[in-house]
């Protein structure tokens, strides 16, 4: 028991020392912390599947150090929710539905369960980590617009309309998020990133949110799916209870998974 409680002081110390610090390697960690570099990578993996820090390539990264992280490090937010998320929302597909996957990480969540599904798919994204995710998938048919890779999120975006999108009925649409509340719907934080989503929200016959617990209540810079055109929100069982059943009652399918 001692054991453990010295296991969890450490860890909780940790965290309010990155914080205070912004990020650390671990060899400083090692330092500070007085164990081995080993015992402090396994402590840093615990804290980054809780969410409490963010892996780097021989470090950590506080959580609320930069507004716009890179993929990388945001893919390893919450990924075992991320995780429950995309089998949900892989479930929701047909045999030969057309298929929009943005560019945001808890979305790419959906990859592994379309590799290893039986599926004949057309995937329409904007984002290059999902395209080559998808690589692997022999029956799934993979369509990209043009665009300008924008590095924060590993996808090609564009300044205009993007007339290859244009052209193509959706059926599903699947959208992660920065915010999401009842008055303004789905936001982002990037300009060029929500014009993408609400080009494809007009053209898509269902609207799927993707939006882990931490995003409730949290409203970023701009809407681009307003409550009204959203048809289902898969999240995690942390959502508020108080807002689940606000959005409910508005006629939005919510699964909590």
């Amino acid at each position: 028991m001692g054991k453990e409680h010295h296991l969890a002081e450490r860890r909780q110390a940790m965290v309010a020392t990155l914080e205070r610090a912004g990020q650390l390697t671990v060899a400083e960690l090692s330092t500070r912390f007085d164990v081995s570099e080993v015992t402090i990578r396994q402590d840093l993996q615990a804290l980054s599947e809780q969410g409490l820090l963010l892996r780097t390539r021989g470090g950590a990264l506080a959580t609320n150090v930069l507004p716009e992280l890179s993929f990388d490090v945001r893919q390893q937010q919450h990924a075992d929710k991320k995780a429950r998320i995309g089998r949900n929302a892989a479930t929701l597909l047909r045999d030969e539905d057309i298929v929009f996957i943005d560019a945001s990480t808890t979305s790419a969540a959906i990859v592994p369960y379309l590799r290893s599904s039986q599926l004949t798919l057309t995937v329409l994204t904007n984002s290059l980590k999902i395209a080559m995710g998808l690589i692997g998938a022999p029956r799934v048919e993979v369509i990209m617009p043009a665009g300008r890779l924008r590095r924060e999120s590993i996808s090609l975006v564009s300044s205009g309309s993007n007339d290859l999108f244009d052209e193509v009925f959706i059926g599903i649409g699947f959208f992660g998020a920065r915010g999401f509340t009842v008055e303004q719907g789905l936001t982002e934080i990037s300009l060029e990133e929500a014009q993408i989503k609400r080009s494809i929200v007009a053209r898509c016959q269902q609207v799927v949110g993707l939006v882990d617990a931490r995003k409730w209540g949290q409203v970023a810079s701009m809407t681009f799916a307003g409550i009204d055109e959203i048809d289902a929100i898969i999240t995690d069982e942390g959502a508020p209870e108080d807002m689940v059943r606000a959005v409910r009652e508005l006629g939005v399918d919510v699964h909590m998974v």
